[in-house]
């Protein structure tokens, strides 16, 4: 394909199509707020009356957190590192046994509205009230950067107004989650699942037609080095191997379907092991669009040729270049992106109402379940808005894509932890759990924090190679600033350049902060566990092994 530096822009088909997806998602919420006027009680409106059939929650299960980070980040991802990144197929496997025989039948046994009942029935009040804040910071933080990641990627690559697409997005999923409740969220995962999919589709069959079918492709993606799955390097520096992705990626995603408020919610509605196929189909797409992407940018790269400013805007570049003549398509790309982004801050919003409800106002006060119903809403309102806030906040932030895949490994590693001590250790007490998830988060916060600060160099985390030897032109007057020249040092050279040259690195930094992120949450997670066991044994078991051993003898020698 001969590189073009003019690609299309938005034209009214293309709003026209993304409007229409909002529009729909809107318009199951309110049918499900007509339709549902008699969910008069908290837990027909957050739990779906533990009515919901297999499909539609299955399919809502791999929506919630597919977002966007999905759509733009993953393709970019094994643009930079190889398909490896597809292994995660082979954790989910994992994921889905841990969790329907660990996690799922305790909490369905239990019939529980929010996961962190069961911290209070297995420790105490303190660890369960520690659990849920943990938890809505998590969900807060994620969901924000959520909202805001795909809306600058977007703006920036395609002129999408930022805040409009912002606060566009946080409304209309606050409107029928707080309308509809569980049953309009699952229902808008199901046709946002379809977009999602039709999305990637559009720009792989665009893709594969320009570079001549699949076979090549794949060829490309062979000779660059791309189709490195089977990288057995034990090195916890590496970004992507095949032990940072199928052992750090397992307890990930364990973490996010084992025991996630967002998650747990829809199995309790109806228990579901199905989602794993409709996983591996995400990820499927997702790892081959990018593939397309290095076939169709292997001698051009965007990002070090500082035609886009940072590698999670390669996907929409790509869609606004090859398909700038297919109006319509670009619009269905964008409401994929939005669709995932949706998804998730819809599932976010009602599982933090769900736990705000049972964990911070049941508890404490004698609301009648129709009051606790409209409090529902309301907090559905309250969170779509705080969550919107957060996306202000994130907005200051670096490293958007980055950072949201790291929450859920700094705290949400702590939590699995928490709730493996919970099942997995009958002798596990109050204190050995709460010292377990205090450790647990301290240490992964460490980590985490201390990685955001000196952040891996490239030959820890060692990206594959990129070339600008066929970006052969000189251009102004577009609507974004190019300039390149095969004699001008990349973006990555200069980046490099200046992190070795500024920055005198400690030791931790060469080691402890450049761990794989993939590795975060296992650090959480074996740290509560380990810390808890401990702890539990000193202050329970033990001294009364020990208490009656002195009687013993004590009498013995009498």
């Amino acid at each position: 394909m001969a590189f073009s530096p003019v690609i299309g822009s938005f034209v009214a088909a293309d709003y026209a199509v993304f409007a229409l997806m909002l529009l729909v998602s809107a318009a199951i919420g309110m049918y499900y707020a007509i339709v549902g006027r008699g969910q008069s009680s908290s837990r027909e409106f957050l739990m779906g009356g533990q009515s919901m059939t297999a499909v539609p929650v299955a399919l809502s299960l791999t929506a919630s957190f597919m977002s966007a980070i999905t759509v733009l980040a993953t393709p970019a991802e094994v643009y930079r590192y190889g398909a490896s990144y597809g292994l995660f197929s082979l954790s989910y496997v994992l994921v889905v046994v841990v969790s329907s025989e660990v996690f799922l039948p305790v909490f369905y046994r239990l019939g529980i509205t929010s996961t962190y009942e069961y911290l209070e029935i297995r420790f105490n009040r303190a660890t369960r009230l520690l659990g849920t804040v943990m938890f809505i910071v998590q969900t807060m933080l994620y969901t924000g950067i959520v909202i805001y990641a795909p809306a600058l990627a977007l703006n920036q690559v395609t002129g999408m107004d930022l805040w409009g697409a912002v606060i566009s997005t946080g409304v209309v999923c606050t409107f029928y989650c707080a309308m509809g409740g569980l049953k309009a969220v699952v229902w808008t995962d199901v046709f946002q699942v379809g977009i999602m999919v039709a999305g990637f589709l559009s720009v792989i069959i665009r893709a594969v037609v320009l570079q001549g079918g699949v076979s090549n492709i794949l060829n490309h993606a062979e000779l660059g080095g791309r189709l490195n799955f089977w990288d057995f390097d034990a090195s916890p520096l590496r970004k992507y191997t095949f032990w940072t992705i199928t052992f750090g990626g397992t307890f990930v995603w364990t973490s996010i379907y084992g025991i996630n408020q967002a998650q747990v919610q829809r199995y309790i509605s109806f228990i579901i092991f199905l989602e794993g196929k409709r996983l591996w189909i995400i990820m499927l797409c997702s790892v081959f669009a990018g593939l397309c992407l290095y076939s169709v940018y292997k001698h051009c790269d965007p990002w070090t040729a500082g035609m886009v400013s940072a590698p999670d805007q390669l996907m929409p570049y790509m869609v606004m270049d090859i398909l700038r003549d297919y109006p319509g398509l670009p619009g269905l790309f964008v409401a994929a992106a939005y669709s995932g982004t949706l998804s998730t801050v819809s599932s976010s919003v009602n599982a933090l109402a769900a736990v705000t409800i049972e964990d911070l106002i049941k508890p404490y006060t004698h609301m009648t379940e129709k009051h606790l119903s409209w409090t529902s809403k309301g907090l559905s309102f309250l969170y779509g808005a705080l969550c919107i806030g957060m996306a202000g906040i994130a907005s200051l932030m670096g490293s958007l894509l980055q950072a949201a895949i790291n929450i859920f490994g700094i705290i949400g590693g702590p939590l699995l932890g928490l709730f493996s001590l919970g099942i997995l250790c009958p002798y596990a007490n109050a204190t050995g759990g709460l010292a377990g998830l205090l450790s647990g988060l301290v240490m992964s916060l460490w980590v985490g924090i201390g990685a955001q600060f000196y952040p891996p160099l490239p030959e820890q985390s060692r990206p594959l190679g990129l070339t600008t030897h066929g970006c052969n032109f000189t251009t102004a007057a577009y609507a974004f600033n190019w300039t390149t020249s095969p004699t001008e040092p990349s973006l990555y050279t200069t980046v490099l350049q200046q992190n070795t040259a500024e920055r005198y690195l400690p030791f931790l930094a060469d080691n402890w902060y450049s761990l794989s992120y993939l590795y975060f949450s296992p650090i959480g997670t074996l740290t509560t566990l380990a810390v808890g066991l401990v702890v539990s044994l000193l202050s329970g078991t033990l001294p009364q092994m020990v208490v009656l051993l002195l009687t013993i003898l004590h009498v013995v020698s009498n």
